[in-house]
């Protein structure tokens, strides 16, 4: 991933060891939790959290609206590059494939964070819409082989940025989601009068294919026939949602699972306290913030075995992990959990204790440490270094805490 900037160190002998002070994020993932799922809340969070750490950041992402998603990331990318070379930045970090463009003649370090492996995300996908992941797979493999620095959120997504886009794993660090626990957490657990009854089993998902809920409705189906009491609440919009909901009446479930669509942040935060169940059956995850969102609200966990959710799941202490295409072991791990309040209650006291170790504000700081450790080690990235002019906004851009950069999750 050679650099094809010629800046010398020399000029500017001391960011590398004061760290930064500017930064812009890029990003055309549409700047809300109903178009931009846990990539919008992930990146809002890190960006307050740095900001909160007098680190300036500047957003920028699309202002207009394109029928083609891939068309508008593309010609977003056009457009911002020059807009990024003017604006004379400590660093520029890109989420995903953002930034591929400014990146080919780039004058800041350029880190690109991945928030979700696209070409592996596009295995979960078909027609149409798998290719035109396709291209925006090779437009973020463009973006990884000329970073400086690739940020991963997971061991999984390391493998397969390594795997994908034939990046050595030597040039990519970890640094994982993060969580504002001010939000999501309390101290004491809901009274038994606030907990939902029948029990409630919480999911939250962007419906896309990956998400698995089709094996969920069938697992409800398994805990109907069984007798078991239950309801179901299932959060989000996505592509399938008006196929899961077929399959649902088709299913005889209307009466257990509602489809609330989106909802806002203080009703979500009520609904995770009232129920007893957080689960979410996804076949592939390059991290998963909910998780960290339920263990936030003392609730276990019900998941499937793959992709990155073994490492935020902590299977047997913060909640049950089966096999992601068989209902009937998902249907028994709900219901084991749904007749054990006391396992339940442990489960959720684990998640709570282990949820710490992803507070915004430590893992802001990780991320600093980390990327800047990394460019340290990167001959090519300390001759793009430069010291910044005083602070001023971007055109283009928006500064984190105006109206249009959002809030979150």
């Amino acid at each position: 991933m050679p650099s094809s900037s010629s800046l010398d160190i020399g000029q500017y002998p001391d960011l590398l060891l004061r760290g930064p002070a500017r930064l812009a994020f890029v990003t055309s993932t549409p700047l809300s939790v109903a178009e931009g799922s846990g990539t919008y809340v992930g990146i809002s969070q890190l960006a307050r959290s740095l900001q909160e750490q007098n680190i300036w950041v500047q957003i920028h992402a699309p202002a207009c609206w394109s029928p083609s998603f891939t068309a508008k990331r593309i010609l977003f990318n056009l457009w911002v590059a020059p807009r990024l070379r003017r604006g004379r930045y400590d660093w520029v970090v890109g989420f995903d494939l953002d930034g591929f463009h400014y990146a080919r003649k780039k004058d800041s370090p350029y880190i690109a964070s991945i928030k979700g492996v696209i070409a592996d995300e596009l295995t979960n996908e078909r027609g149409a819409v798998r290719a035109a992941l396709r291209l925006q797979a090779a437009l973020e493999k463009l973006a990884v082989q000329r970073a400086d620095v690739v940020v991963a959120t997971s061991r999984y997504s390391r493998e397969r940025i390594v795997q994908a886009y034939a990046v050595p794993a030597s040039r990519i660090v970890i640094v994982p989601e993060l969580i504002d626990l001010q939000v999501w957490a309390e101290t004491d657990p809901p009274s038994p009068e606030a907990q939902a009854d029948p029990p409630a089993i919480l999911t939250v998902a962007h419906m896309y294919p990956r998400k698995n809920l089709g094996v969920l409705l069938n697992a409800y189906a398994l805990l109907r026939d069984a007798s078991v009491p239950f309801q179901a609440w299932i959060v989000g919009e996505g592509p399938c949602r008006r196929a899961w909901e077929r399959l649902r009446d088709a299913l005889d479930l209307r009466d257990r699972v509602t489809f609330l669509g989106t909802i806002p942040r203080r009703d979500l935060v009520d609904r995770y306290r009232r129920a007893a169940i957080f689960c979410l059956p996804s076949r592939q995850e390059g991290f998963g913030i909910v998780f960290l969102e339920a263990m936030a609200c003392g609730k276990p966990i019900v998941a499937a075995r793959a992709a990155a959710v073994p490492e935020t799941v902590a299977d047997g202490e913060t909640g049950l992990l089966v096999d992601p295409e068989d209902p009937a072991a998902l249907a028994h791990a709900i219901g084991g959990l749904l007749c054990d309040p006391g396992l339940r209650r442990a489960m959720g006291e684990t998640g709570r204790r282990k949820v710490e170790r992803y507070r915004a504000d430590r893992v802001a700081a990780s991320f600093l440490a980390t990327v800047r450790s990394a460019l340290n080690g990167q001959p090519s990235a300390r001759r793009l270094t430069h010291m910044s002019p005083g602070v001023s906004p971007v055109a283009g851009g928006e500064p984190v805490g105006s109206p249009s950069a959002g809030g979150g999750g």
